[in-house]
């Protein structure tokens, strides 16, 4: 049933989270409120990096996808791991670098980064900016020039890979927002303007196939493309790009039948075609990147709710709502995401209840789950949705002037506050 190894039931048939009972943590810290296991996400953090030291000898860095969970003790935390950052906004980079984390492992992404944004990454030496578009290019130039700076970027490459993953969330194939095509040779053409552009230093390629991908085949796949055109970037300028970065996307559980690969699984099939093919096509082995998020925070997170009222409607189906909803869990509304949802206080009873889990936003639409298993509950209970560790806080929102969650870190049973509840006088302080 549980599909976190950091969930577990205590002798109270409490539901518990990194040896915390998660009714208690309710009643401390009140409802809704999301839940982190500190060990778990350090835990995933070591599992990259010992996996892309053990199958790269080194030459290589698991950045983390801060779009997944970013606040400030996550960045301390990752620094602490020894793995780099990715961030995508002005928001990430200002959260990294607020507590010293070293610029030149932080890797920017976006699609559409403003002027603004550029400037910052910039002028704090940001190592590898991953430039999406020919405009992005002579802008960064034109500010790089400015600060009388070399920028140090990579190209985003669609690879033109089917990850076999969810329509919004593929990003691979040619119809996507991101990054530059091969098939209509834009690649090829705006790596050749770079390499003749002042203070731009082409460092190498990126690519992102897609999220929640259980497949190791299509990383293999990405690889040889992405290769092959490394090959055709050399012969073709002479120049020997240094650096692959492969992304991110690798698949977590969410329910029961979701069957994830162990991560240095990936790892070590994806190197041995990194390591035989740039071989096979007289390249220097890359320096590899990674790219997970999702993986090393989504499971690790649970959030708490409190039910509020029950309402069944014969023959039709019963409403269990609670105090929270759609504005710190939008993924089933975007999505229809699939989650595992427990009542915390009676986690050692049957599941033998199908309700819908909604939520309390004035929306028709604002559910956590539709036709779920739970035990039977009633008002006052505590509710617990797992494996919300990733894109939950990060997309959450005020609908309805509704204040943000709490973030609860949880380490060895003992809990702290990183992110404060917001308050309505945050919600109303920049109204005039």
């Amino acid at each position: 049933m549980y599909v976190s190894d950091c969930i577990s039931i205590n002798e109270s048939g409490h539901l518990t989270i990194g040896g915390a009972d998660t009714v208690e943590l309710a009643k401390e810290y009140g409802t809704p409120a999301y839940v982190f296991d500190e060990n778990e996400i350090r835990k995933n953090l070591r599992a990259f990096k010992n996996s892309m030291d053990e199958y790269y000898g080194g030459n290589g860095l698991a950045v983390y996808a801060s779009k997944a969970f970013c606040c400030k003790e996550m960045c301390r935390i990752c620094m602490q791991e020894g793995t780099g950052i990715d961030v995508v906004s002005g928001g990430e980079l200002y959260t990294a670098l607020s507590v010293d984390f070293p610029a030149e492992k932080i890797v920017f992404h976006g699609n559409n980064k403003t002027y603004d944004e550029l400037v910052m990454a910039v002028s704090n030496n940001v190592g590898r900016i991953v430039v999406d578009n020919v405009y992005e290019l002579e802008t960064l130039s034109k500010i790089a020039a400015q600060q009388g700076k070399t920028a140090g970027i990579m190209f985003r490459i669609k690879p033109g890979i089917d990850a076999h993953t969810h329509d919004f969330i593929k990003t691979g194939q040619i119809d996507s927002k991101f990054g530059f095509a091969l098939e209509t040779g834009e690649a090829m053409e705006v790596i050749k303007k770079a390499v003749n552009m002042p203070n731009i230093k082409l460092r190498g390629l990126h690519c992102h196939i897609g999220s929640q991908i259980f497949d190791i085949d299509p990383f293999e796949l990405a690889a040889t493309v992405m290769l092959d055109l490394f090959k055709s970037v050399k012969d073709e300028t002479g120049i020997e790009l240094e650096e692959l970065n492969l992304g991110g996307g690798f698949g977590i559980k969410y329910l029961e039948s979701d069957c994830p690969r162990p991560y240095a699984e990936y790892m070590k099939n994806v190197s041995k075609v990194v390591k035989e093919y740039s071989e096979k096509l007289g390249l220097k082995m890359p320096f590899v990147i990674i790219e997970p998020g999702r993986s090393v925070v989504g499971a690790a997170g649970i959030t708490l709710y409190t039910v509020g009222a029950v309402k069944e409607i014969p023959d039709i189906r019963t409403f269990v709502s609670v105090d929270g909803g759609m504005g710190d869990n939008p993924r089933y509304a975007l999505y229809h995401a699939d989650y595992e949802v427990v009542c915390a206080n009676k986690a050692n009873e049957e599941r033998n209840t199908v309700v819908t889990v909604a939520g309390k936003c004035c929306e028709s639409g604002d559910l956590i789950q539709e036709d779920t298993k739970l035990q039977a509950v009633e008002a006052g209970d505590i509710l617990a949705v797992l494996s919300t560790g990733a894109y939950n806080y990060s997309m959450a929102s005020n609908y309805n002037r509704i204040p943000r969650l709490p973030v609860i870190m949880v380490k060895d049973g003992k809990s702290r506050v990183v992110v404060k509840r917001e308050t309505y006088e945050k919600i109303t302080e920049n109204d005039i």
